[in-house]
Protein backbone atom coordinates (compact mmCIF):
# COMPACT_ATOMS: atom_id res chain seq x y z
CA UNK A 1 0.00 0.00 0.00
CA UNK A 2 1.54 3.46 -1.07
CA UNK A 3 1.36 6.25 1.63
CA UNK A 4 -0.75 9.31 0.24
CA UNK A 5 0.57 12.43 -0.20
CA UNK A 6 -0.34 15.55 1.74
CA UNK A 7 0.59 18.35 -0.06
CA UNK A 8 1.08 22.27 1.82
CA UNK A 9 2.20 25.38 0.03
CA UNK A 10 5.57 24.76 0.55
CA UNK A 11 5.49 21.70 -2.20
CA UNK A 12 4.53 24.46 -5.09
CA UNK A 13 7.10 23.42 -7.51
CA UNK A 14 7.29 19.80 -6.40
CA UNK A 15 6.83 17.25 -9.68
CA UNK A 16 3.59 15.54 -9.09
CA UNK A 17 1.29 13.30 -11.53
CA UNK A 18 -2.10 13.61 -12.32
CA UNK A 19 -2.73 10.79 -10.25
CA UNK A 20 -0.96 11.96 -7.20
CA UNK A 21 -2.64 14.90 -7.55
CA UNK A 22 -6.21 13.61 -7.58
CA UNK A 23 -5.50 10.86 -4.50
CA UNK A 24 -4.00 13.56 -2.16
CA UNK A 25 -4.66 15.00 0.68
CA UNK A 26 -4.19 19.00 1.21
CA UNK A 27 -3.60 21.84 3.96
CA UNK A 28 -6.73 23.70 3.08
CA UNK A 29 -6.87 27.64 2.30
CA UNK A 30 -5.26 26.82 -0.75
CA UNK A 31 -5.73 25.93 -4.95
CA UNK A 32 -3.74 23.08 -6.36
CA UNK A 33 -2.97 22.81 -9.63
CA UNK A 34 -0.54 21.21 -12.25
CA UNK A 35 1.05 23.33 -15.01
CA UNK A 36 3.74 21.19 -17.20
CA UNK A 37 4.23 18.29 -14.51
CA UNK A 38 4.99 20.58 -11.83
CA UNK A 39 2.41 21.85 -8.83
CA UNK A 40 1.10 25.14 -8.87
CA UNK A 41 -0.41 26.32 -5.29
CA UNK A 42 -1.88 29.81 -5.05
CA UNK A 43 -4.29 31.29 -2.13
CA UNK A 44 -8.06 30.48 -2.12
CA UNK A 45 -9.66 33.51 -2.35
CA UNK A 46 -11.70 35.81 -0.06
CA UNK A 47 -15.44 36.45 -0.10
CA UNK A 48 -15.10 39.48 -1.90
CA UNK A 49 -13.51 37.55 -4.87
CA UNK A 50 -16.14 34.87 -4.28
CA UNK A 51 -18.75 37.49 -4.07
CA UNK A 52 -17.67 38.43 -7.72
CA UNK A 53 -18.03 35.26 -8.79
CA UNK A 54 -21.26 33.95 -7.22
CA UNK A 55 -23.11 37.01 -8.54
CA UNK A 56 -21.50 36.13 -12.55
CA UNK A 57 -22.64 32.56 -11.71
CA UNK A 58 -25.75 33.30 -10.99
CA UNK A 59 -26.65 35.40 -14.45
CA UNK A 60 -24.85 32.68 -16.40
CA UNK A 61 -26.88 30.05 -14.78
CA UNK A 62 -29.98 31.91 -15.57
CA UNK A 63 -28.59 32.33 -18.91
CA UNK A 64 -28.29 28.80 -19.27
CA UNK A 65 -31.93 27.87 -17.93
CA UNK A 66 -33.14 29.99 -20.69
CA UNK A 67 -30.65 29.28 -23.76
CA UNK A 68 -29.26 25.55 -23.28
CA UNK A 69 -28.85 25.55 -27.20
CA UNK A 70 -26.24 27.76 -26.22
CA UNK A 71 -24.91 27.17 -22.75
CA UNK A 72 -25.95 23.84 -20.90
CA UNK A 73 -23.48 23.77 -17.81
CA UNK A 74 -21.97 26.45 -15.60
CA UNK A 75 -19.10 25.09 -12.90
CA UNK A 76 -16.95 26.69 -10.14
CA UNK A 77 -14.75 24.88 -8.85
CA UNK A 78 -13.97 22.84 -12.95
CA UNK A 79 -10.96 21.61 -14.10
CA UNK A 80 -9.66 22.03 -17.38
CA UNK A 81 -6.71 19.91 -19.00
CA UNK A 82 -4.70 21.34 -21.48
CA UNK A 83 -4.46 18.83 -23.97
CA UNK A 84 -0.87 17.25 -24.86
CA UNK A 85 0.52 18.65 -21.94
CA UNK A 86 0.46 17.43 -18.39
CA UNK A 87 -1.39 20.74 -17.26
CA UNK A 88 -4.70 21.04 -16.08
CA UNK A 89 -5.72 24.35 -14.29
CA UNK A 90 -9.24 25.43 -12.09
CA UNK A 91 -10.72 28.49 -13.42
CA UNK A 92 -13.16 30.41 -11.17
CA UNK A 93 -15.73 29.61 -13.59
CA UNK A 94 -16.29 27.75 -16.21
CA UNK A 95 -19.39 27.24 -19.25
CA UNK A 96 -20.09 24.48 -21.56
CA UNK A 97 -22.15 24.00 -24.86
CA UNK A 98 -21.88 20.45 -25.06
CA UNK A 99 -21.63 19.45 -21.24
CA UNK A 100 -22.92 15.12 -21.10
CA UNK A 101 -26.09 16.74 -18.32
CA UNK A 102 -27.50 13.10 -19.33
CA UNK A 103 -24.74 11.40 -17.24
CA UNK A 104 -24.75 10.73 -13.83
CA UNK A 105 -22.16 12.96 -12.69
CA UNK A 106 -20.25 9.70 -11.44
CA UNK A 107 -19.93 8.91 -14.94
CA UNK A 108 -18.43 12.20 -15.65
CA UNK A 109 -14.45 13.15 -15.56
CA UNK A 110 -13.19 16.46 -16.51
CA UNK A 111 -10.99 15.56 -18.98
CA UNK A 112 -13.49 14.18 -21.32
CA UNK A 113 -15.14 17.83 -20.93
CA UNK A 114 -13.96 21.05 -22.56
CA UNK A 115 -15.51 24.86 -21.99
CA UNK A 116 -16.18 27.30 -24.68
CA UNK A 117 -16.12 29.91 -21.84
CA UNK A 118 -13.28 30.36 -18.99
CA UNK A 119 -13.94 32.83 -16.25
CA UNK A 120 -10.98 34.06 -13.72
CA UNK A 121 -11.48 36.99 -11.10
CA UNK A 122 -8.35 38.66 -10.95
CA UNK A 123 -6.88 40.13 -7.97
CA UNK A 124 -3.41 41.77 -6.91
CA UNK A 125 -2.20 38.04 -5.76
CA UNK A 126 -3.15 36.50 -9.06
CA UNK A 127 -2.57 38.90 -11.52
CA UNK A 128 0.51 37.24 -13.30
CA UNK A 129 -1.34 34.04 -13.31
CA UNK A 130 -4.26 35.13 -14.64
CA UNK A 131 -3.26 37.67 -17.56
CA UNK A 132 0.18 35.72 -18.44
CA UNK A 133 -0.08 32.02 -17.42
CA UNK A 134 -3.93 31.28 -17.77
CA UNK A 135 -3.97 33.54 -21.04
CA UNK A 136 -1.69 31.19 -22.62
CA UNK A 137 -2.96 27.79 -21.55
CA UNK A 138 -6.22 29.01 -22.29
CA UNK A 139 -5.69 29.88 -25.77
CA UNK A 140 -4.20 25.91 -26.20
CA UNK A 141 -7.56 24.46 -25.02
CA UNK A 142 -9.51 24.57 -28.89
CA UNK A 143 -12.87 24.80 -27.38
CA UNK A 144 -12.18 27.53 -25.28
CA UNK A 145 -13.89 30.72 -27.66
CA UNK A 146 -13.69 33.51 -24.73
CA UNK A 147 -11.68 33.97 -21.72
CA UNK A 148 -13.09 36.87 -19.28
CA UNK A 149 -10.81 38.12 -16.46
CA UNK A 150 -12.62 40.74 -13.97
CA UNK A 151 -10.04 43.10 -12.59
CA UNK A 152 -10.94 43.50 -9.38
CA UNK A 153 -7.20 45.06 -8.40
CA UNK A 154 -9.13 48.97 -8.41
CA UNK A 155 -12.48 47.96 -6.96
CA UNK A 156 -14.47 44.39 -6.24
CA UNK A 157 -17.98 46.62 -6.48
CA UNK A 158 -17.58 47.27 -9.98
CA UNK A 159 -14.19 45.66 -12.39
CA UNK A 160 -13.51 46.26 -15.22
CA UNK A 161 -13.73 43.21 -17.59
CA UNK A 162 -11.33 42.18 -19.82
CA UNK A 163 -13.07 40.03 -22.28
CA UNK A 164 -10.99 38.16 -25.03
CA UNK A 165 -12.41 36.32 -27.94
CA UNK A 166 -10.39 33.65 -29.79
CA UNK A 167 -8.74 35.55 -33.18
CA UNK A 168 -6.79 32.61 -35.31
CA UNK A 169 -3.83 31.65 -33.11
CA UNK A 170 -4.40 34.45 -30.73
CA UNK A 171 -6.77 36.80 -28.43
CA UNK A 172 -8.59 40.23 -29.52
CA UNK A 173 -8.90 42.05 -26.32
CA UNK A 174 -11.49 44.58 -25.39
CA UNK A 175 -11.86 46.57 -21.90
CA UNK A 176 -15.46 46.48 -21.06
CA UNK A 177 -15.43 49.60 -17.61
CA UNK A 178 -18.14 49.41 -15.89
CA UNK A 179 -21.29 51.01 -17.12
CA UNK A 180 -20.49 50.02 -20.35
CA UNK A 181 -22.29 47.15 -22.08
CA UNK A 182 -21.17 44.08 -23.43
CA UNK A 183 -22.90 41.59 -25.95
CA UNK A 184 -20.59 38.76 -26.52
CA UNK A 185 -20.88 36.82 -29.98
CA UNK A 186 -20.70 33.92 -28.01
CA UNK A 187 -23.77 34.04 -25.90
CA UNK A 188 -26.44 35.62 -28.03
CA UNK A 189 -28.94 37.83 -25.84
CA UNK A 190 -26.52 38.02 -22.69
Amino acid sequence: MTTRLYLTQADHGREITDEELDNCDAEGGFKYELVEGRLDVSPLADFPHHDVIRSLQRSLDRYSESRPDVLNYVSFGSRVFVPGRRTRVEPDLAAYRDFPVHLPRREVRWRDVSPILVIEVLSPETAAKDLERNRDLYLQVPSIREYWILDTRESFDAPPLIALRRRGRGWSARVIRPGEAYAPPLLPGL
